[in-house]
């Protein structure tokens, strides 16, 4: 007869691993009230566009406020090499999947964290994917934080009652995406 009490708890580990990092992003899912949905390729060419078109200069600080799997953060890495771009992620799975990730990305700076305890003075571009529900306290956060003119480039929600300077839609309404200039009122 063979033992499988090892082979049994091994699986029973996994498994509760496995519970616990769902879990760990449903509450952090319910804190925040925004899933932690990644952008496509499409969307991540689309808010890279616009901050081409925003003539964003070399050397630049980029945040990614929530920026999940990193998606974005690649995207915009990216395309501006000489840019330093920052995300922030609160959510820890997504967190250290998008840090494993960038792992090879000199220009990729990840931190833990809500974004609205962060010192985003010394942005020169902000992006977001985020949901409706949370747009009006992330305009005040930005109101606070940033100089005027810095663009914003915001993917499938949109700030109400701010201009729009620029958007892409070739995905459709659901995945628009936005460009403003702060405060863009």
């Amino acid at each position: 007869m063979t033992d499988v009490s090892g082979c049994g708890l091994l699986q029973i580990a996994a498994l509760l691993t496995a519970a616990a990092l769902c879990l760990s992003i449903l509450a952090f899912q319910f804190k925040t009230g925004v899933p932690p949905v990644s952008s496509n390729a499409l969307e991540g060419a689309n808010v890279v566009a616009l901050l081409k078109q925003a003539g964003l200069a070399e050397g630049a600080v980029v945040y990614e406020l929530g920026s999940g799997w990193g998606s974005l953060v690649i995207a915009v890495a990216r395309a501006f090499p000489a840019a330093e771009v920052r995300g922030i992620e609160m959510s820890p799975l997504p967190y250290w999947v998008s840090r494993f990730r960038t792992r090879n990305m000199p220009n990729v700076l990840l931190r833990r964290g809500d974004f609205f305890d962060c010192d985003l003075s010394d942005a020169r571009a902000v992006t977001c994917y985020l949901m409706t529900k949370s747009m009006p306290r992330i305009a005040e956060l930005l109101d606070k934080a940033l100089a005027p003119g810095t663009p914003v480039v915001s993917l499938c929600f949109r700030f109400r009652g701010r201009r729009i300077a620029a958007s892409c839609e070739s995905a459709g309404p659901l995945h628009a995406v936005a460009l403003y200039y702060w405060p863009a009122n």
